[in-house]
Order: C-alpha cells, then structure tokens, then sequence
C-alpha cells in the first residue's frame, strides 16, 4: 500500500510535534489507551475497557480514573506492554526538559499512579469533567518506557526512535529515509520515505492485511491529488485543500474518491496583536513587550474582519466548506449562536477613518503619525491559501490598506523547528492563515491554547499555542471555571462565552469550517475517518478489494 503525505513528516515521536503529518505518520505504529470514533464514542485501544461510573473506572468525586488495561499487548521489539509505559509516558510529557507539545491536555493531572502490571489510575487536581482527555486520541499515544528511558530529558529530540518507534500498532519502522530535493519557489524542500511492515507481535489474528507500506513525505497538494484521484499509483493522500473544479476533474478520472467528513477544523486568519518589526535586546521579535501598531485598536481588527469575503472564500472550497463565525464549530452542541459574519467595505472603511487612519487626497495608502497602514499577510504553498490570500488582498486595499503577501511550504510553515524563523509559532508577520481545531469532543485542550499563559514566545521555545500573543483575565478565569464544572450544560455555555470573546475582540477572523479531504483509492476499503484522531487511526483494518 502506497500513501503519500504533501506535508512530509519530520519525526515519530508523536509528543514533540504538532504537525498532523508527523502525528498521522506515527498513529501507524502507536497507540492510546482509546480514542474517540466519528460519533464522539470512545473506543478502546490499549485499555480493556472504557472507564464509567457504572464500572467503578471513573470515581464519583470526579478526581479521577482508573484504566484497566489489555494483557495480550507487545510492543514490536517483543517487550510487554505494561501500565509503567503509561506511567513513563506521563512522565515524558510533563518533564519540562523535553519539550512535549501534548502538555496541554495534562495540565488537570496530579499524578499516574501504578496500581498493578495491568492497570493505571489517573489523578486529578480537582473535580475533572475532562476525564478522558489524557492518554486519550492522537496526543495520548504511549511511549515505551524501555526505549525512552534514557532520552527522558533535554536529549529528548535525540532519541533514534523519534525515527524508528518501537510501538504497539499494526506496523513498524523498518526505514526512514530522505529522498530527493525539490525546489518550490525560493524554498529548498527535502522529501522522505517511511516503510512499514506488519508487527509481528501485533496482537489481532490475521491483522494486519499489507506486507509492506511505503508513505511518501513532500512535494505539492496538486501532485498528491492527482496521484490518488487520476493517476492512480497511490493508495491513500490526506490533506487534499484543492479547489472544488479540480476536486470534480480529478475524481473523474475513476482511480479514487474523495472523502470529505467535516470535523473541528476552521481556516482562520490570526492577527498579532505584538509587534513583528520590533525586536527586545535579545533579538526577539513579535515579542509581548511591544504591542502591535495598529491591532492593539479594536476598530482597525474590527475592520479588517469587514473586509474579508468570507462567502466569497468558501466558493473555493466548494461542498468541502462552508463559512463560518465560530472558531469552535464541533460538536455541534458547542456552536454559538450568537456570531453573525458581515462583508462590507464601507464599515470597514468607516472605522478605519475613526480610528485616525487617513487616505491623502482620499485615495492611496491610509496613513496615521507618518505610518503607512502596511501589513504583511502568510500562510503555507497552497492553491486555496493563495487564492484566498488574493481576495484578502484585494478587498482590504480597496480600503485603504498595503497587503504584502508571502507563503512557505507547509514543512518549513507548519514546522515546529525553535531556529526557524518563518514557522507559524514565530509568527513574523501581522496577519498569518491555516486550519485547526479541537482533537476531541471535548474542546478543554484546544480553548486553553488562547489563555495568557500559551503565549509563544522565546522564554518556552515558541512551543505556546497562543500564536496572537493575546491576554485576557477574563477569559483565563472562563477557562479555570470551564475546567472544574461539572454540569455539561453550564460548561458548555462556558465554551460559548470564550468562543465569542475570540470572535468579537477580532483575536482570530473565521473564514471556512473544512471537511478534512481525502482521497482513497478505489481498489481500497476498510477506511474510516474520524475528526477525533489521526487519518491512519485504523489503518490495521484498510485492505484491498477482492477482485
């Protein structure tokens, strides 16, 4: 089976990363204790059983939960699985030396108690509604406590198998390898090759059904479309942002089909509310010591969110897409109502006037106190995002504003590098652009990531997941109550509330609620996708059609 990724994963280690690439990468060969299906249920991987009240696995206090964990499991070296791999990976997690990207979704544990070989006890802070975010999904993948033992620390990113893991899943690693080196625009881009064989300690009968996977890493969205849905010499492409025409063109030629589930992600526009062009006498840039020029003015962000088309946007995207004002769209439980969207430029030019931005003679850039209103505009290669980018562009200098639009290749934009400087965690630039969302049904960990202490910055390697640099007490303390309520309805209309705090003080501009779109051969069946975990979370089922 043949799978290529146009967003080449860079490492394994699904705990020091947060590129959906790497993570679906490694899903191949790691597993949780469970996950959650297309429904929203939770489905057990490692874990015997799902924990609940009824079966004593979750307390009635609400401070914590016990996992009672499969006895058949090895990992691929042949070493048994045990609850000190779940107690290790805790560890790993939250040792601060090895930079894990998953912390998040821990910040409401005590501790992880060992009770025997086969089961585990996780103890909460204080009264946890958010029981099954840890170990739970694509970020609770567990560690083998016997291969990173000993890369538990600031030589964390060493780990040979941060390359090649030694997990519980379906496959493992036999090869990591660069290929050849592509040229897109002014960026130098490596490709890779990640082979898989089956575990032969995988412990499912029969499972699973390829005696060889190749995933191809890099190259262009187009070239992966047209492999899957035309050309036909690939199995599985994710990630497939084409516009709606060539959706339809290509899947014309009869070779695959396009999936299209919409889950939890929103294309967004972030707006920085620090200054890029400044730097503090370390040399960090867009730094929290020096607020952004012009986004620090309500009715300039105000603006800006009137000039973007967002009707317009979503026609790119066809049936794949619809506009939206919410950054938190899924469940639908937790949709606000209460957001409304408008496009029109003459509010947008209105605010600006009030807000002491002036065209000369009415016309050209609008200027205040000799600066020009000039904004720099990023995002990663790709045809939507460019398209997208233009349209932008176009609107917002009819009113009066510069745009200067660049973009990167998604492995050097979505790259979580500290040294690289044009990556989406930097943040260089004023207003930058691409999809995400919450990873589980319960958004906790995904609304945390605007709370005060996320910010990226050089102090945590730019590993915050509060790329807008935003701060607000108000919203820190919805935060803090949404993490102890208990009520489900209470909480949700927490959820709401921080939802439109993000919405109404500009902190991100919503553009497009997106299917996540894939494209499965048709000789392939056995492929589920859910919005919840990585694309290849079932692989051990995927096999060919018989003829």
């Amino acid at each position: 089976m043949r799978i290529l990724f146009w967003q080449a994963p860079k490492t394994l280690n699904p705990h020091l990363t947060t590129g959906s690439a790497d993570w679906a990468a490694a899903r191949v060969t790691y597993e949780p204790l469970a996950s959650y299906d297309a429904g929203g249920g939770l489905v057990p991987f490692l874990a015997a059983e799902i924990p609940s009240i009824e079966n004593g696995g979750v307390a009635p206090d609400g401070k914590s939960v016990t996992w009672k964990l499969k006895q058949d499991v090895r990992w691929s070296d042949g070493e048994p699985f045990t609850a000190a791999d779940v107690r290790f990976t805790y560890d790993f997690i939250k040792n601060p030396d090895t930079g894990a990207t998953t912390s998040a979704g821990y910040s409401a544990v005590d501790s992880v108690e060992v009770i025997d070989d086969y089961t585990v006890r996780v103890n909460f802070k204080q009264v946890t509604p958010a029981w099954s975010l840890p170990f739970v999904g694509v970020q609770g993948l567990i560690l083998p406590k016997h291969v990173f033992e000993a890369y538990n620390g600031a030589n964390a990113a060493q780990a040979p198998a941060n390359l090649l893991p030694v997990g519980t899943g379906p496959y493992r690693v036999t090869k990591f390898k660069p290929e050849e080196v592509l040229f897109l625009g002014n960026n130098l881009i490596e490709t890779n090759k990640i082979v898989y064989e089956p575990n032969p300690f995988f412990r499912e009968p029969d499972k699973p059904y390829f005696s060889r996977v190749e995933l191809k890493g890099g190259g262009t969205v187009g070239e992966a479309a047209r492999s899957v849905l035309q050309v036909g010499d690939v199995d599985y492409a994710n990630n497939l942002q084409i516009d709606a025409a060539t959706q339809q063109k290509l899947e014309a030629g009869g070779k695959g089909t396009i999936l299209a589930p919409f889950g939890a992600f929103v294309e967004r526009i972030l707006l920085n509310r620090t200054d890029p062009d400044r730097a503090t006498a370390e040399g960090e840039r867009s730094s929290v010591q020096f607020p952004h020029p012009f986004f620090s003015d309500p009715k300039v962000r105000q603006a800006f969110a009137f000039a973007v088309d967002r009707d317009a946007i979503a026609k790119l995207y066809g049936p794949t897409g619809t506009p939206t004002g919410n950054v938190l769209v899924s469940p639908d439980k937790f949709q606000s109502t209460d957001m409304s969207y408008e496009f029109n430029l003459d509010k947008a030019a209105a605010l600006l006037d009030e807000a002491g931005w002036v065209r000369p003679n009415g016309d050209g850039i609008r200027t205040k106190d000799g600066v020009k209103l000039s904004v720099l505009f990023q995002t990663s290669a790709n045809p939507v995002r460019q398209q997208t980018q233009a349209i932008v562009k176009k609107a917002l200098e009819s009113v009066g504003v510069d745009v200067q639009l660049t973009f990167f290749d998604s492995s050097v934009f979505f790259d979580t590098d500290p040294n690289n400087v044009n990556n989406r965690h930097h943040f260089y630039a004023d207003m930058q652009m691409y999809a995400t969302g919450n990873r589980s049904p319960d958004p906790g960990a995904y609304m945390k990531s605007w709370t005060c202490a996320e910010i990226a910055q050089k102090a945590n390697n730019w590993t915050g997941l509060n790329k807008e640099r935003w701060c607000d007490p108000t919203y820190d303390a919805l935060y803090q109550q949404s993490t102890q309520e208990t009520d489900p309805e209470k909480r949700r209309q927490l959820f709401v509330q921080m939802n439109d705090m993000l919405v109404n003080d500009q902190v991100v501009i919503p553009l497009v609620r997106q299917a996540d779109i894939s494209g499965v051969s048709s000789t392939l069946e056995g492929v589920t996708l859910t919005p919840w975990d990585a694309d290849l979370w079932n692989i051990k089922d995927w096999r060919r059609k018989l003829p």
